[in-house]
Protein backbone atom coordinates (compact mmCIF):
# COMPACT_ATOMS: atom_id res chain seq x y z
CA UNK A 1 0.00 0.00 0.00
CA UNK A 2 1.25 3.46 -0.85
CA UNK A 3 0.25 6.51 1.13
CA UNK A 4 -1.39 9.42 -0.62
CA UNK A 5 0.56 12.61 -0.38
CA UNK A 6 -1.18 15.02 1.99
CA UNK A 7 -3.52 17.41 0.31
CA UNK A 8 -3.89 15.27 -2.81
CA UNK A 9 -6.24 12.37 -2.04
CA UNK A 10 -7.19 9.92 -4.73
CA UNK A 11 -10.60 10.71 -6.31
CA UNK A 12 -11.79 7.32 -5.09
CA UNK A 13 -10.52 7.87 -1.53
CA UNK A 14 -13.80 8.96 0.00
CA UNK A 15 -13.92 9.06 3.79
CA UNK A 16 -14.99 5.70 5.15
CA UNK A 17 -15.78 4.22 8.52
CA UNK A 18 -14.79 0.74 7.31
CA UNK A 19 -12.11 -0.91 9.44
CA UNK A 20 -8.53 -0.71 8.19
CA UNK A 21 -6.91 -3.94 7.03
CA UNK A 22 -4.54 -5.66 9.43
CA UNK A 23 -1.31 -3.73 9.73
CA UNK A 24 0.79 -6.77 8.89
CA UNK A 25 -1.11 -7.22 5.63
CA UNK A 26 -0.66 -3.56 4.75
CA UNK A 27 3.08 -3.71 5.42
CA UNK A 28 3.38 -6.66 3.06
CA UNK A 29 1.81 -4.54 0.33
CA UNK A 30 4.09 -1.51 0.64
CA UNK A 31 5.49 1.20 2.92
CA UNK A 32 3.43 3.13 5.44
CA UNK A 33 4.03 6.50 7.03
CA UNK A 34 4.42 6.79 10.79
CA UNK A 35 3.77 10.00 12.67
CA UNK A 36 6.39 12.26 14.28
CA UNK A 37 7.18 13.34 17.80
CA UNK A 38 4.18 13.74 20.11
CA UNK A 39 6.07 15.91 22.59
CA UNK A 40 7.30 18.49 20.11
CA UNK A 41 3.85 18.78 18.55
CA UNK A 42 2.35 19.42 21.99
CA UNK A 43 5.08 21.89 22.90
CA UNK A 44 4.58 23.77 19.64
CA UNK A 45 0.92 24.15 20.66
CA UNK A 46 2.05 25.81 23.89
CA UNK A 47 1.83 22.92 26.37
CA UNK A 48 4.39 22.59 29.16
CA UNK A 49 5.81 19.06 29.35
CA UNK A 50 8.53 19.72 31.90
CA UNK A 51 7.61 17.04 34.42
CA UNK A 52 8.22 13.33 34.84
CA UNK A 53 5.00 12.25 33.10
CA UNK A 54 5.91 14.23 29.99
CA UNK A 55 3.09 14.11 27.42
CA UNK A 56 1.22 11.49 29.46
CA UNK A 57 0.32 14.24 31.95
CA UNK A 58 -2.01 15.73 29.35
CA UNK A 59 -4.04 12.52 29.25
CA UNK A 60 -5.31 13.56 32.67
CA UNK A 61 -5.32 17.32 32.21
CA UNK A 62 -5.85 18.11 28.52
CA UNK A 63 -6.79 15.00 26.54
CA UNK A 64 -8.16 17.14 23.72
CA UNK A 65 -4.61 18.38 23.10
CA UNK A 66 -3.50 14.79 22.54
CA UNK A 67 -6.25 14.22 19.98
CA UNK A 68 -5.37 17.42 18.16
CA UNK A 69 -1.71 16.39 17.96
CA UNK A 70 -2.65 13.04 16.42
CA UNK A 71 -4.97 14.78 13.98
CA UNK A 72 -2.18 17.11 12.83
CA UNK A 73 -0.07 14.10 11.89
CA UNK A 74 -2.90 12.27 10.14
CA UNK A 75 -3.59 15.39 8.10
CA UNK A 76 0.12 15.69 7.32
CA UNK A 77 0.12 12.22 5.76
CA UNK A 78 0.74 9.76 8.59
CA UNK A 79 -0.94 6.37 8.23
CA UNK A 80 -0.12 5.26 11.78
CA UNK A 81 -0.45 7.26 15.01
CA UNK A 82 1.58 6.29 18.07
CA UNK A 83 -0.32 6.90 21.30
CA UNK A 84 0.75 9.15 24.16
CA UNK A 85 1.27 6.22 26.54
CA UNK A 86 5.08 6.05 26.17
CA UNK A 87 5.64 7.38 29.67
CA UNK A 88 2.28 6.29 31.09
CA UNK A 89 2.74 3.61 33.73
CA UNK A 90 0.92 2.61 36.90
CA UNK A 91 4.04 3.45 38.90
CA UNK A 92 4.52 6.83 37.26
CA UNK A 93 0.90 7.82 37.74
CA UNK A 94 1.03 6.67 41.36
CA UNK A 95 3.80 9.19 42.03
CA UNK A 96 1.28 11.87 41.05
CA UNK A 97 -1.44 10.47 43.30
CA UNK A 98 -3.34 8.77 40.48
CA UNK A 99 -4.73 5.42 41.61
CA UNK A 100 -4.83 2.17 39.65
CA UNK A 101 -8.41 2.58 38.43
CA UNK A 102 -7.80 6.06 37.09
CA UNK A 103 -4.45 5.03 35.57
CA UNK A 104 -6.25 2.23 33.75
CA UNK A 105 -8.73 4.76 32.36
CA UNK A 106 -5.92 7.03 31.18
CA UNK A 107 -4.04 4.23 29.45
CA UNK A 108 -7.23 3.27 27.62
CA UNK A 109 -7.86 6.92 26.80
CA UNK A 110 -4.50 7.12 25.04
CA UNK A 111 -5.78 4.62 22.47
CA UNK A 112 -9.22 6.19 22.21
CA UNK A 113 -7.70 9.65 21.65
CA UNK A 114 -5.84 8.35 18.61
CA UNK A 115 -8.97 6.58 17.37
CA UNK A 116 -10.92 9.82 17.77
CA UNK A 117 -8.29 11.67 15.75
CA UNK A 118 -8.62 9.06 12.98
CA UNK A 119 -12.40 9.57 12.94
CA UNK A 120 -11.94 13.33 12.70
CA UNK A 121 -9.39 12.93 9.94
CA UNK A 122 -11.82 10.84 7.92
CA UNK A 123 -14.56 13.40 8.50
CA UNK A 124 -12.20 16.04 7.08
CA UNK A 125 -11.57 14.04 3.92
CA UNK A 126 -8.67 11.71 4.71
CA UNK A 127 -9.71 8.56 2.90
CA UNK A 128 -6.76 6.21 3.31
CA UNK A 129 -6.71 3.51 6.03
CA UNK A 130 -5.45 4.74 9.41
CA UNK A 131 -3.98 2.69 12.24
CA UNK A 132 -3.26 3.18 15.94
CA UNK A 133 -0.10 1.92 17.64
CA UNK A 134 -0.18 1.81 21.45
CA UNK A 135 3.16 3.06 22.72
CA UNK A 136 4.96 0.97 25.35
CA UNK A 137 8.08 2.78 26.48
CA UNK A 138 10.95 1.17 28.37
CA UNK A 139 11.30 0.94 32.14
CA UNK A 140 13.73 3.85 32.04
CA UNK A 141 11.04 6.17 30.65
CA UNK A 142 9.15 5.82 33.93
CA UNK A 143 12.30 6.81 35.84
CA UNK A 144 12.50 10.04 33.79
CA UNK A 145 16.25 10.31 34.33
CA UNK A 146 17.57 9.50 30.88
CA UNK A 147 18.18 5.84 31.67
CA UNK A 148 16.05 4.77 28.70
CA UNK A 149 19.13 5.73 26.68
CA UNK A 150 21.38 3.50 28.78
CA UNK A 151 19.46 0.40 29.85
CA UNK A 152 21.12 -1.85 32.41
CA UNK A 153 18.70 -0.95 35.21
CA UNK A 154 19.85 -3.72 37.55
CA UNK A 155 16.59 -5.64 37.07
CA UNK A 156 16.22 -9.20 35.83
CA UNK A 157 14.28 -10.15 32.73
CA UNK A 158 11.55 -11.60 34.95
CA UNK A 159 11.30 -8.36 36.95
CA UNK A 160 11.03 -6.30 33.79
CA UNK A 161 8.35 -8.62 32.45
CA UNK A 162 6.33 -8.15 35.65
CA UNK A 163 6.67 -4.37 35.27
CA UNK A 164 5.47 -4.29 31.66
CA UNK A 165 2.72 -6.92 31.62
CA UNK A 166 -0.07 -5.04 33.50
CA UNK A 167 0.22 -1.98 31.30
CA UNK A 168 0.34 -4.12 28.16
CA UNK A 169 -2.82 -5.92 29.24
CA UNK A 170 -4.70 -2.64 29.62
CA UNK A 171 -3.46 -1.27 26.31
CA UNK A 172 -4.28 -4.50 24.49
CA UNK A 173 -7.80 -4.45 25.94
CA UNK A 174 -8.27 -0.99 24.40
CA UNK A 175 -7.89 -2.67 20.98
CA UNK A 176 -5.08 -0.82 19.21
CA UNK A 177 -3.97 -2.17 15.85
CA UNK A 178 -0.48 -2.86 17.15
CA UNK A 179 1.60 -2.49 20.31
CA UNK A 180 4.68 -0.32 19.76
CA UNK A 181 7.44 -1.72 21.98
CA UNK A 182 9.65 1.27 21.40
CA UNK A 183 12.86 3.02 22.39
CA UNK A 184 14.11 -0.21 23.93
CA UNK A 185 17.74 0.34 25.01
CA UNK A 186 18.64 -3.15 26.11
CA UNK A 187 18.24 -6.66 24.67
CA UNK A 188 17.33 -7.95 28.14
CA UNK A 189 14.36 -5.58 28.26
CA UNK A 190 13.42 -6.62 24.73
CA UNK A 191 13.33 -10.23 25.90
CA UNK A 192 11.07 -9.20 28.79
CA UNK A 193 8.72 -7.30 26.49
CA UNK A 194 8.52 -10.18 24.03
CA UNK A 195 7.52 -12.46 26.89
CA UNK A 196 5.00 -9.92 28.15
CA UNK A 197 3.11 -9.59 24.83
CA UNK A 198 2.50 -13.32 24.48
CA UNK A 199 -1.14 -14.27 24.52
CA UNK A 200 -2.50 -10.72 24.36
CA UNK A 201 -3.97 -11.18 20.90
CA UNK A 202 -2.51 -7.93 19.52
CA UNK A 203 0.49 -7.80 17.16
CA UNK A 204 3.55 -5.79 18.14
CA UNK A 205 6.60 -4.15 16.70
CA UNK A 206 9.94 -4.06 18.51
CA UNK A 207 12.09 -0.98 18.08
CA UNK A 208 15.47 -0.37 19.72
CA UNK A 209 17.20 2.91 20.40
CA UNK A 210 20.75 2.44 19.20
CA UNK A 211 24.19 3.97 18.94
CA UNK A 212 26.03 2.81 15.86
CA UNK A 213 25.72 -0.95 15.46
CA UNK A 214 24.78 -1.64 19.08
CA UNK A 215 21.91 -1.13 21.47
CA UNK A 216 22.35 1.68 23.97
CA UNK A 217 23.28 -0.99 26.51
CA UNK A 218 26.07 -2.16 24.21
CA UNK A 219 24.73 -5.41 22.73
CA UNK A 220 25.36 -6.10 19.02
CA UNK A 221 22.26 -5.40 16.97
CA UNK A 222 22.45 -8.79 15.31
CA UNK A 223 21.90 -10.45 18.68
CA UNK A 224 19.24 -7.96 19.72
CA UNK A 225 17.16 -8.35 16.56
CA UNK A 226 17.52 -12.14 16.65
CA UNK A 227 15.32 -12.21 19.76
CA UNK A 228 12.33 -11.21 17.62
CA UNK A 229 13.03 -13.36 14.59
CA UNK A 230 10.75 -16.22 15.67
CA UNK A 231 8.26 -14.21 17.72
CA UNK A 232 4.88 -14.71 16.07
CA UNK A 233 3.44 -11.59 17.69
CA UNK A 234 6.06 -9.32 16.11
CA UNK A 235 5.09 -7.87 12.74
CA UNK A 236 8.05 -5.48 12.39
CA UNK A 237 11.41 -4.74 13.98
CA UNK A 238 13.68 -1.74 13.79
CA UNK A 239 15.00 1.39 15.46
CA UNK A 240 13.74 4.70 16.75
CA UNK A 241 14.87 7.63 18.86
CA UNK A 242 18.36 7.42 17.39
CA UNK A 243 20.51 9.58 15.13
CA UNK A 244 19.45 9.53 11.45
CA UNK A 245 22.92 8.38 10.42
CA UNK A 246 22.50 5.17 12.45
CA UNK A 247 19.46 4.04 10.48
CA UNK A 248 20.89 2.62 7.24
CA UNK A 249 23.00 -0.09 8.82
CA UNK A 250 20.29 -0.96 11.35
CA UNK A 251 17.69 -1.41 8.60
CA UNK A 252 19.96 -3.82 6.74
CA UNK A 253 20.73 -5.79 9.89
CA UNK A 254 17.10 -6.01 11.02
CA UNK A 255 15.92 -7.18 7.62
CA UNK A 256 18.69 -9.76 7.28
CA UNK A 257 18.41 -11.21 10.78
CA UNK A 258 14.63 -11.37 11.12
CA UNK A 259 13.16 -11.40 7.60
CA UNK A 260 10.41 -9.12 8.94
CA UNK A 261 9.32 -5.68 7.75
CA UNK A 262 11.47 -2.94 9.25
CA UNK A 263 10.24 0.08 11.22
CA UNK A 264 12.37 3.22 11.46
CA UNK A 265 11.64 6.57 13.11
CA UNK A 266 14.79 8.41 14.15
CA UNK A 267 15.13 11.70 15.97
CA UNK A 268 15.83 14.91 14.11
CA UNK A 269 19.51 14.58 14.95
CA UNK A 270 19.43 16.85 17.98
CA UNK A 271 20.64 15.48 21.34
CA UNK A 272 18.68 15.21 24.59
CA UNK A 273 20.30 16.70 27.71
CA UNK A 274 18.66 14.72 30.53
CA UNK A 275 19.99 16.97 33.31
CA UNK A 276 18.78 20.18 31.66
CA UNK A 277 15.71 18.42 30.19
CA UNK A 278 16.17 20.08 26.82
CA UNK A 279 17.29 19.34 23.27
CA UNK A 280 20.60 20.66 21.97
CA UNK A 281 22.32 20.82 18.60
CA UNK A 282 20.70 21.11 15.20
CA UNK A 283 18.39 19.01 13.11
CA UNK A 284 20.02 16.65 10.60
CA UNK A 285 16.84 14.81 9.61
CA UNK A 286 16.07 15.07 5.91
CA UNK A 287 13.32 13.45 3.89
CA UNK A 288 15.90 12.69 1.20
CA UNK A 289 17.19 9.84 3.39
CA UNK A 290 13.80 8.16 3.37
CA UNK A 291 14.16 6.63 -0.09
CA UNK A 292 17.37 4.94 1.01
CA UNK A 293 15.65 3.49 4.06
CA UNK A 294 12.82 2.15 1.93
CA UNK A 295 15.26 0.65 -0.56
CA UNK A 296 17.05 -1.02 2.33
CA UNK A 297 13.85 -2.72 3.49
CA UNK A 298 12.07 -0.22 5.76
CA UNK A 299 8.30 -0.50 5.50
CA UNK A 300 7.13 1.70 8.35
CA UNK A 301 8.85 5.08 8.27
CA UNK A 302 8.40 8.23 10.33
CA UNK A 303 10.17 10.40 12.88
CA UNK A 304 10.62 10.52 16.61
CA UNK A 305 11.75 13.39 18.84
CA UNK A 306 11.83 16.83 17.22
CA UNK A 307 10.33 15.57 13.95
CA UNK A 308 7.09 17.42 13.23
CA UNK A 309 4.21 17.38 10.73
CA UNK A 310 6.19 19.19 8.03
CA UNK A 311 8.78 16.40 7.93
CA UNK A 312 6.07 13.74 8.00
CA UNK A 313 4.40 15.44 5.05
CA UNK A 314 7.68 15.28 3.15
CA UNK A 315 8.07 11.57 4.00
CA UNK A 316 4.52 10.90 2.78
CA UNK A 317 5.33 12.56 -0.53
CA UNK A 318 8.50 10.49 -0.94
CA UNK A 319 6.62 7.26 -0.27
CA UNK A 320 3.55 8.14 -2.37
Amino acid sequence: MTSNAPGSPSPSSAPSSAPSPALGEALAAGPLVLDGGMSNQLESAGHDLSDELWSARLLAERPEAITEAHLAYFEAGADVAITSSYQATFEGFAKRGIDTARATELLSLSVESARDAARRARAKGVGRPLWVAASVGPYGAMLADGSEYRGRYGLSVAELERFHRPRLEVLAAAAPDVLALETVPDADEAEALLRAVRGLGVPAWLSYTVAGDRTRAGQPLEEAFALAADAEEVVAVGVNCCAPEDVDAAVATAARVTGKPVVVYPNSGEAWDASAREWTGRSRFTAAEVEGWRTGGARLIGGCCRVGPEAISAIAQVLA
